[in-house]
Formats: C-alpha cells, structure tokens, sequence
C-alpha cells in the first residue's frame, strides 16, 4: 500500500468521524431528550404543554429558516474564498457550544432553552452544508457510494452509542442532571470527533476568483449564484434531480417524523416504541454500508447484497402479517376489542368534569379558562373543589385512566384511591399528585393504571394545601379511559426476526450470486435509490395496514433496510453531478432542498389525518411522494450531468 493510499484511507476516516460526531446532536438533542425537557422542565412556568410545544416548533422552524437563507450565501463564499473548513470549524462550534451551555436550563428557563436551542440547530444544520460539501473532494469518484454511506453508517453508530448513554445518565442521576449532563456530553462529544476532519482533510482547492477582501467576496459570491441560476440550462439534468429528490425525501422525512406518533395512535407501548426506534438507529449501519456498495462495480458479493436486499422487501410483510394472523395476541400483540361502557361504568373515550357520570361531593364550582392561555379556539370549563376534603368518584371499564389538570399557587394536593383504596406507585408509595407550582399552568395530564384491566371506581380527594403559601384547590377538566394496549412478546418478535434475517444470509450466499449476478449489474447510483423508494412505497402501503405490535416491529426493520442508504445514495448522486470547484456553492442549495422538504409532508400527513380522521390515509397517502419523486429520478440523465459537472472543473483555473 502507497503512501497516497494510507492518506486516502485516513483521510476518509476523518470525514466520516464527523457524521459520528454530529449525529448525537440528532438523537438526543433533536430526537429523544431535548423535546421533553423543554416541555416538562424548561417550559414548566408556560400555560400549558400545548404552548410549550409551539414554541419549541417555532424555534424550529426559525432555525431552518435561517440556515436555508445562509446555506447557499455561504456555500458560495466559502469556494470564493476556499474556506470551507473554517466555515465548518466556525458552524460547529457555534452548535457545539450552544449545546454544551444547554446544561445552564433549570426549571421555567424557556426563553434561554429556545435561544440556545435555534444557535445549536443553526450550528448543525450550517456546519452539514460544509461537511456534505468536502465529500467530492475526500473520495474518489469511484468510491462516493460507498464513503457517503460509510458516513450514514458511522452516523447511526455515534448517535445510538450516546444516546444509551444518556439514557442510563437520565435513569440514574437525581433531579434535572441526568438531562442537563447529556447536553453537556452532545456538545463534548460533537467537538471532540470533529477533530479527525480538521487535522486529516485538506482544505479542497477551487477554482481561484480575483478580488480583495471585504465586501467583494460577498458581491462575488452574490455574483456565482446569479449565474448559475441564469444558466440553469446548462446544469439542467442537476436541477431535474434536485426537484425528484425534494418531493421523494419529504416522503421519507415524514415516514421518520411521524412513526412514533402513528405507533401511539395505534395503542402500542411507548417503551416498546423507543426500543422501535433505536432499532432502527442500529440496524441502519450495516445496511446504510450494503446500499453504498450495490453501484459499486468493483465491490465484491454485489449479487448477494442485492439477494439479501430483496429477501428482506418480500419476507419482512410476509412474515409480519402472517404472524399477526396466526399467533396468539400474546404473542403478536395484535389490538385487542375496546373498552365499552356498561351499565356501570363508562367505557374507553374521554368525559369533561362535569359530565353526569362523574360524580362529585363537597363544594365544586365552574372556572372557566380564556382560549388564549390553552392555545384553543373557544374557552374551556375547568372544574374546581374549593374546600378540603371535597371528591370525584369516576366508575371506568378498562385499565388505564388519564387525568387532565391545573396547576397554580393556589392549588393544593389530591390524594388517589382506586376502588376505595390508596394507588400504589412503583416504588411502593401512596400516589398524590402535587398541585401548587408558583404559577397557573393548564392541561396537565397524569395516568393512573389498574394492576387488571376490568371495572373500577377511580377516586380524587382534596387532600389540602400544597404549601404554606398555597390554599387547597383542586381543578380539573376531564378524564379520559383509553383504549387497550397492545401487549407482544419482544423477545419471541426479535427471535423471529433474527430467524427471518439469518435465512435471508443463507439464501444470498447459497442463491445470489447465481439469480442476482446479471441484475446486480444493471444497479447503479440511481436505480439503488429507485430501489430504496420502491421498498419505501411497500411500508407505506403496508402501514396503513397494520395493527399488531409484531407488524410495527417488522415494519421498522424494513425501514432501517432503506433509511440511510437511500439517503446517502441521494448525497452521493447529487456530489456526483455537481461541479467539484463549486462544491460549497451547489451543496448549499441542496440544503435549502432539505429544509424546504421538511414541511410540505408533514402538511400532507396532518390534511389527511384531519381529514379522514385518522393517520391510517395519511400514512398510505406518502405513497405519493414516493411515486412521483420515483418517477422524476427516472427522467435524470445522470451520465449527462456528471459531463458537465467534469467539463466545469476542467475549465476552472486552480
């Protein structure tokens, strides 16, 4: 081995450490953690969960705004002014910082959480301009599949790895710290593997522009992109893929967002939901390294990868819905028949306090609460027990009951009975929930489950003032029994699993290479993204269909097949036709693609679930993206658009 060929291997290495770097910021921060701390902690002084939320939305949306006016601005800039390392090193400290100081966020501090929440996110969504931009000059072009999915895959690995991480961090440690820390290791972790990409790659050489510094290297970079767009035509094939890939990733993007909710819709376990997704997370790294290698001619065993890929598109339904049909529920968690209400007691559905089945002693009164404060279109009654002592009986069939509340100075504690009896926590201890916070919030929720599901009589008692300071006051606005969730045998899913996949293994070795070998040579970079949409199509299909825990598990599986690989044959393709000298410039449009197809899905999605009220169409209805998008991708003539990319950088005077 050369020393080139050592360089070259190192030099890949360090790119790709950087997408382990990066993506705890997704897992924990944008993902897992963050999310809820900044509703129950960080947003505890705001009137409501629900207002919280939109916040947090809306430092979201501010930060991609941003980031999709600076992207190609700055893209431009930095192959003016051959900088984009050190527009790399300056967004990544800007979010690694800002993440790191996430640790300062206590209780109510939401206005500090939401500013160093949009600097974090516009550091991440910046810095992957620059990153994404090095890729054409790290790898050969030989190699681009393959080092954009090796990225993918490193991705998955570093951001699952610390999100266990702070997960154990968030179950062990007291109070806010076990969260408040794994902010702090994001922006540690984040800072210190990204070392390897500044110390290992070189800043890329593009084309040279003559102009001085100031505000001329602006006006130029203003300049470059004016004339790229004037001479759209030229890079006609670019843009073409550039509008399949806008309307294919918004499908995928969405698929991403929405699955956990979907999934509790449905009923499943949130336990069983988060273990989903982190099965996803790890699962995504060998296949996200399958996917780099099917377009890749010198890659060896591409007729079994491709075998393997296909065993998995028609056995993971197969197996799934059959296993819903013909296990027992026990097994196959398939949801079982509602809650109905008999003669005695209410049945699944939700019933306002002052509902007549709700029975109620001692001194009640109506206060009613103004729409502004919960985010609603009319006022809402909330029902109050001014004196202690005063209480609501509620008699339910099912298991599971959830509470919606207030808190506020003035209100003191409740004590919890079920069938005449004190609840019992995990830790063995009477049940009472604490009311008084030192200011008034609204549609506060708090379950309450039976150890069997059946007939039971959940009490609420005014048990008096929550502090010195404090009166007695309860006041609720509703209760509400839900459904019945579905149970599953994990354990028996994952050993089926692991049976179907070992088959896939022997039949690619036994049978691919003879079945496969003359298809395998028709994939390259585009049709394995075809590929990817076609099986993308398939979950769609198959998720409007589903109602079982074993059919979610098999259905993330499927995903984790297809999620990063077509996402990074999708970076891939695009470097691929893009001018190498103009890198910065072309990867920042491409993250403006990003951003702009973040929000037409979701709008998709909430239209249907409005709509047919419920998420089962608008699930089917992503199929759509992938349709369409599938169909765009097939009219790029990428042969065309890699000419001209390479008659571009052989003009370029370096």
């Amino acid at each position: 081995m050369t020393s080139d060929d050592i360089a070259y291997k190192r030099r890949i290495k360090a790119w790709t450490m950087y997408d382990w770097a990066n993506s705890a910021f997704a897992t924990t921060i944008l993902a897992a953690v963050l999310p809820i701390y900044y509703s129950q902690v960080a947003g505890a002084t705001l009137s409501s969960p629900a207002k919280a939320t939109a916040y947090w939305s809306l430092g979201i949306s501010l930060s991609l705004l941003i980031a999709a006016v600076l992207a190609p601005i700055l893209g431009t800039i930095s192959d003016v002014m051959r900088g984009k390392k050190r527009f790399l090193a300056l967004f990544m400290g800007i979010g690694a910082i800002s993440t790191g100081l996430l640790v300062l966020v206590d209780s109510g501090d939401w206005l500090l959480a939401s500013l160093l929440f949009i600097l974090a996110k516009l550091g991440f969504n910046g810095a992957n301009v620059f990153y994404d931009a090095l890729l054409p000059h790290v790898s050969r072009p030989e190699d681009v599949d393959m080092v954009s999915t090796r990225g993918y895959a490193m991705g998955y690995l570093g951001g699952g790895l610390l999100l266990l991480i702070n997960v154990v961090m968030i179950q062990f440690l007291p109070g806010t710290w076990g969260p408040r820390l794994s902010f702090l290791s994001v922006g540690l972790w984040w800072a210190l593997f990204s070392i390897p990409i500044f110390r290992h790659v070189p800043e890329p050489l593009t084309a040279k522009v003559s102009l001085v510094k100031g505000l001329r290297t602006v006006t130029a970079s203003f300049q470059r992109i004016g004339d790229t767009l004037k001479d759209i035509r030229r890079y006609r094939q670019l843009f073409k893929y550039l509008i399949a890939y806008l309307i294919y990733i918004d499908g995928i993007g969405t698929i991403i967002s929405v699955a956990a909710i979907y999934g509790a819709e449905l009923g499943f376990d949130s336990v069983k939901l988060i273990l989903a997704l982190l099965l996803v997370q790890f699962v995504g790294i060998p296949f996200s390294l399958i996917f780099g290698r099917l377009p890749n001619r010198s890659a060896k065993r591409r007729p079994q990868f491709l075998a393997f890929i296909f065993f998995n598109l028609i056995s993971l339904p197969l197996v799934g819905i059959l296993g819903s049909r013909l296990l027992p529920e026990a097994i196959s968690g398939k949801r079982p028949l509602p809650y109905t209400t008999t003669a005695t007691a209410a049945g699944e559905g939700l019933y306002l306090a002052t509902d007549s089945r709700i029975r109620h002693t001692g001194d009640w009164q109506t206060t009613t609460v103004a729409a502004g404060l919960l985010d609603s279109e009319a006022d809402v009654d909330y029902l109050t027990a001014t004196t202690p002592g005063a209480r609501l009986d509620f008699s339910f069939n099912g298991r599971v009951v959830v509470l919606l509340h207030s808190t506020g100075p003035d209100h003191g504690n409740w004590q919890v009975l079920l069938d005449g009896q004190p609840l019992w926590d995990e830790q063995s201890q009477p049940v009472v929930i604490h009311a008084y916070t030192t200011t008034p919030r609204y549609d506060i929720s708090q379950a309450f489950t039976a150890e069997q599901a059946g007939e039971h009589t959940l009490s609420l008692v005014n048990a008096g003032a929550g502090s010195a300071s404090s009166e007695a006051h309860i006041s609720i606005h509703s209760l509400e029994v839900l459904p019945p969730t579905p149970s599953g045998s994990l354990g028996i899913i994952i050993a089926l699993i692991a049976a179907v996949e070992l088959l896939g293994l022997v039949f690619a070795w036994l049978l691919g290479r003879p079945l496969f070998s003359a298809l395998a040579e028709k994939i390259d970079t585009q049709r394995g993204i075809l590929l990817a949409l076609l099986i993308y199509a398939m979950i769609a299909i198959w998720g409007f269909f589903l109602d079982s825990v074993i059919e979610f598990w098999f259905l993330a599986w499927m995903v984790a097949v297809v999620q990063g690989g077509s996402q990074a044959l999708s970076r891939s393709l695009f470097a691929s036709m893009s001018p190498a000298t103009k890198s910065g410039e072309f990867f920042g449009l491409f993250g403006i693609m990003e951003k702009f197809s973040s929000f037409l899905g979701p709008i998709v999605f909430a239209w249907a679930a409005a709509t047919f009220d419920s998420s089962r169409p608008a699930v089917l209805s992503l199929i759509l993206f992938f349709i369409v998008g599938g169909f765009l991708l097939t009219r790029v003539n990428v042969v065309e658009g890699r000419r001209v990319a390479q008659e571009e950088d052989a003009q370029a005077v370096v």
